[in-house]
C-alpha cells in the first residue's frame, strides 16, 4: 500500500511528523531554520531538515499528499480590495502559499497561535482563507485547547484545514474534546531529580486556605487553579497547584517562573522540568531533548501539542481524502 507523503514546514522539534508516525505516512521533506531545532529533530526522525524556506525553491521540494506547517503568525500589508496571494508577500505564509501552489498537496494541515484569529482586526485569518481558497481549496479553522485532549495544559491554538476542491470534502470537523480527567502532578518527575527547580525566596504569598476539590466523577478541575505568587504576582510570578492543569508554555517571558509558570509540589514552589514541559506537550520519554535547559524551555514553547495534532490527522483521515479507509492508514497504538 503506498505511504501518505507529507512534508513538515517550520517544523520545529517535529510535533507533527511525531504526531504523523503512527500513521501509514512518510515525511519527505522538512524545514526549520533553527539550528538547535534541526540537531533535536536530525536525533529523533534521522532526518535533518532544511534551512531557510524562503530560500528554497517550490521544485526542490518533492511532491506529497500533505503539507504541515506551524508558520509564525505576521501581519499582511493590505493593498488591494481582494484578500489573496499577492497581499502575502514579505510574509512567511507566503512561502506556505507558493509551495501549494506549486505542487497541489491533497490536503493542508496549519496550526498557529490563539491571537491568530483577530491578529490585524482580523485580516490576517481572512488573507489565509482567501489565499487558500483562490488556490482551489475549501478551508475550515478552529481554536482548540490541549487541555480537551488528555493534556493538562491550558494552550489554546488555531488550526486550519484545507482539502483540495477537487476531493469534494465540504464539510469537516474538528475533534470534540475527550472526556478524560488529567492533572499536572500525574506528568511530574520524581522529587529527587527537580531539586535544582525550587524557588527559595522571602517574597512568596499562598492562600493556605484554598482547597482543591474533585468533581463528582472523582477528577480535579480541568483547567490551571492559582494558588499564590511571588513578589507582585506578574507574569511568570504566579503559582499554581499541580492537581490542575499548567499554564501554556512560552519560549519567553519574564519572572522567576518564566516559561513554565511556577507550581506548589510537596509544599514547594519550583518551576517545571525540561522533561516535564516534553510531556505535557505530548511527546514520549524516549523523546530526544536537548542538553541545554534554555533551549528545551524556548523549544516546547513553541511547539505544538502532539495530542492535538494527532486527533485532528484522526479526523482528516476519515475524510477519506486519500481514497482509502481510515484503518488502512491509522495503525493501533503501543
Amino acid at each position: 500500500m503506498n505511504k501518505v507523503k507529507f512534508i513538515d514546514l517550520f517544523s520545529g522539534i517535529g510535533g507533527f511528523h511525531l504526531a504523523l508516525k503512527k500513521t501509514n505516512s512518510e515525511c519527505v521533506f522538512a524545514s526549520e531554520w533553527d539550528k538547535n531545532c534541526q540537531e533535536v529533530y536530525e536525533q529523533n526522525f534521522n532526518i535533518k531538515p532544511y534551512g531557510d524556506i524562503t530560500k528554497i525553491d517550490a521544485k526542490d521540494i518533492p511532491s506529497h499528499d500533505l503539507l504541515c506547517a506551524g508558520f509564525p503568525c505576521q501581519a499582511f500589508s493590505i493593498s488591494g480590495k481582494r484578500l489573496g496571494f499577492s497581499e502575502t508577500r514579505g510574509t512567511l505564509f507566503f512561502d506556505v502559499a507558493r509551495i501549494v501552489k506549486f505542487h497541489k498537496p491533497k490536503v493542508i494541515f496549519l496550526e498557529n497561535v490563539k491571537n491568530f484569529l483577530n491578529h490585524d482586526n482580523g485580516k490576517t485569518i481572512n488573507v489565509v482563507r482567501s489565499t487558500l481558497e483562490d488556490l482551489n481549496y475549501n478551508v475550515f479553522y478552529s481554536l482548540l485547547n490541549a487541555s480537551n485532549y488528555g493534556i493538562p495544559q491550558s494552550r489554546e491554538r488555531i488550526y486550519i484545514v484545507a482539502f483540495r476542491k477537487d476531493l469534494n470534502i465540504k464539510e469537516f470537523s474538528f475533534p470534540k474534546p475527550i472526556n478524560k480527567s488529567v492533572s499536572l502532578i500525574d506528568f511530574l518527575l520524581p522529587e529527587e531529580s527537580t531539586k535544582e527547580l525550587i524557588i527559595n525566596r522571602k517574597d512568596i504569598f499562598l492562600e493556605n486556605n484554598k482547597k482543591i476539590q474533585k468533581d463528582m466523577f472523582g477528577g480535579y478541575p480541568q483547567k490551571t487553579l492559582r494558588v499564590g505568587y511571588v513578589n507582585k504576582g506578574g507574569q511568570g510570578e504566579r503559582i499554581y497547584s499541580p492537581f490542575g492543569h499548567s499554564i501554556a508554555l512560552t519560549a519567553y517571558g519574564g519572572g522567576v517562573g518564566s516559561k513554565t509558570g511556577l507550581y506548589l509540589i510537596n509544599k514547594k514552589i519550583r518551576k517545571l522540568a525540561p522533561r516535564e514541559c516534553a510531556r505535557i506537550s505530548g511527546f514520549p520519554d524516549s523523546f530526544k531533548i536537548h542538553k541545554s535547559k534554555s533551549v528545551c524551555y524556548s523549544q516546547f514553547g513553541n511547539s505544538v501539542v502532539v495530542n492535538v495534532i494527532r486527533s485532528v490527522v484522526e479526523k482528516i483521515f476519515q475524510t477519506k481524502c486519500f481514497n482509502k479507509k481510515t484503518e488502512n492508514f491509522l495503525k493501533k497504538a503501543g
